[in-house]
């Protein structure tokens, strides 16, 4: 009954900014570490960027100092700002959440489906 939705992709120029959100909803006691995965055709999925419940983050190198990650908890929302735009950056992002269903259960892996950015140059 956990369900994660992002937003925010589009077509946008090399250069530009877009930005991602991930709502999660359903039963949700808390969410431990949330993050952006990425996808390109042909390519192996990779992590972008992951951010823990403190407020913690990692990103891949390939977009350090150019994509932001941050969370809302009170809104079990995730969000990754993109800037300084790429067209190697296409992919399909997914979102990803570790979230709690209750006290004592173990946290459970989420996925988003998915919603496509595309860079042109």
């Amino acid at each position: 009954q956990v369900q994660l939705v992002e937003s925010g992709g589009g077509l946008e120029q090399a250069g530009g900014s877009l930005r991602l959100s991930c709502a999660a909803s359903g039963s949700i006691f808390s969410i431990d570490n949330m993050g952006w995965h990425r996808q390109a055709p042909g390519k192996q999925r990779e992590l972008v960027a992951g951010i823990s419940s403190g407020g913690t983050t990692n990103y891949a190198d390939s977009v350090k100092g150019r994509f932001t990650i941050s969370r809302d908890n009170a809104k079990n929302t995730v969000y990754l700002q993109m800037n300084s735009l790429k067209p190697e950056d296409t992919a399909v992002y997914y979102c990803r959440a570790e979230v709690k269903r209750s006290r004592f259960s173990r946290a459970m892996e989420y996925w988003g489906k998915g919603t496509l950015v595309t860079v042109s140059s």
